[in-house]
């Protein structure tokens, strides 16, 4: 009826020894499972690092352009200002200074201007706003007249030129 335990020492290590295997199989199961969510959570961090620092450099370019697209339009009338003869000696001494003060500025940001006079338009860094008859030695398609510099920011076409292009009428 009631069967006494053996007592045999073999028996006892290998039912022991086996229970230690499944407690090791089933603990080192575990180690792998928790060693491949820090894996992951590692990944993670990582990606998300990458990702805040690329909208954190996307922002402060955004924002760096368009402070600088503020200041073309003062560019634009202080170089207007210049071409006109109306004004002194004095007046147009101060107004070039606070140009070139202007320039160096950009230039420092990494604005550079776009040199299309008398160069073939190209329509990916200028814009025609009229044509002129083109004289002779000029072919069709240069660029006669800037009206408006372009610029670029950092080899980015920041603002196209705008341009009056030659055309050869008859």
């Amino acid at each position: 009826m009631f069967e006494e335990p053996s007592l045999d020492p073999v028996a006892v290590d290998v039912d022991e020894h086996a229970q230690l295997r499944e407690q090791l199989a089933a603990a080192t199961a575990r180690a792998d499972e928790n060693y491949d969510r820090f894996l992951r959570a590692v990944a993670d961090f990582d990606n998300y690092k990458k990702r805040t620092e690329r909208d954190l450099r996307k922002t402060l370019a955004e924002r760096r352009r368009a402070v600088i697209e503020r200041f073309l339009p003062v560019i634009d009338n202080l170089e207007r200002a210049l071409a006109s003869d109306s004004s002194g000696d004095r007046l147009r001494g101060g107004i070039e200074q606070t140009l070139r003060g202007f320039e160096a500025v950009l230039a420092a940001e990494g604005v550079r201007p776009i040199d299309v006079a008398g160069k073939a338009f190209d329509p990916r860094i200028a814009e025609a706003i009229g044509t002129a008859p083109a004289t002779d030695g000029v072919a069709d398609d240069t660029v006669v007249t800037v009206a408006e510099r372009g610029y670029t920011l950092d080899d980015e076409l920041l603002r196209p030129a705008k341009v009056i292009v030659a055309k050869h009428t008859g």
